[in-house]
């Protein structure tokens, strides 16, 4: 039972993930520049300071793809030899795997340019769904899901889960400041990881109930 309500949660989350990922890509396309958008940059660049300055860059370095990667390594490697659930492994390499590709391939079909307005960094390449805030949300959101499993204490998992949210936004917010993404970028790049994480999760707590039924 607690398999199917777990399947259900996912697959309504996917939904509505899905859903609100729409809204903002249609919302982009009829118009690459959103007042929603303008609003919340200068809101954002409006707080800048040295020391806020090497903060947000020491943010957007962590949520990298380089960094992603090393941090993947390190999960795994804990998960394998902590926790000793290899199936659960599988699970995390194909939200980690599958994310960036998810990504690669959107931005591809949107193609749209990043904001030219006050850079503090430099970098190429398209600009919607925003990768730092995709991949935060899939390496966090999926290691809570999995750690939330094994933390018996309430304490820990309230600790796991504003942690993680910390984590995700500030990654996310650290792209605004530098001046190198949209806002819309970033709550799409969320939608599209949640959309992703709760697809991955759906097709693992499904495989799991097949295994059940079958031992049953």
């Amino acid at each position: 039972m607690k398999l199917k309500l777990q399947l259900m949660i996912a697959f309504i989350v996917s939904v509505f993930a899905l859903i609100g990922f729409s809204f903002m890509a249609f919302a982009v396309s009829a118009n690459d520049y959103l007042k929603f958008d303008s609003e919340v940059i200068s809101v954002v660049q409006g707080w800048e300071s040295p020391i806020l300055t090497g903060i947000m860059k020491f943010f957007t370095y962590i949520g990298s793809t380089g960094s992603i990667i090393i941090l993947s390594l390190f999960i795994l490697i804990f998960l394998y030899k902590v926790l000793k659930h290899r199936l659960e492994l599988v699970l995390f390499i194909a939200v980690m795997a599958g994310s960036p590709l998810l990504n690669a391939v959107v931005k591809l079909c949107f193609q749209r340019t990043r904001p030219d307005l006050h850079r503090l960094i430099e970098i190429g390449g398209y600009s919607f769904p925003s990768g730092h805030a995709m991949n935060a949300m899939s390496l966090y959101g999926i290691l809570t899901f999995l750690l939330w499993r094994h933390i018996k204490v309430k304490w820990g998992r309230m600790l796991l889960i504003v942690m993680s949210t910390l984590m995700i936004l500030t990654i996310g917010i650290s792209r605004i400041y530098l001046g190198v993404h949209y806002p819309s970028d970033i709550i799409a790049g969320y939608l599209a990881g949640g959309f992703w994480i709760a697809m991955s999760i759906w097709f693992f707590q499904r495989y799991q109930d097949r295994r059940q039924d079958k031992s049953g």
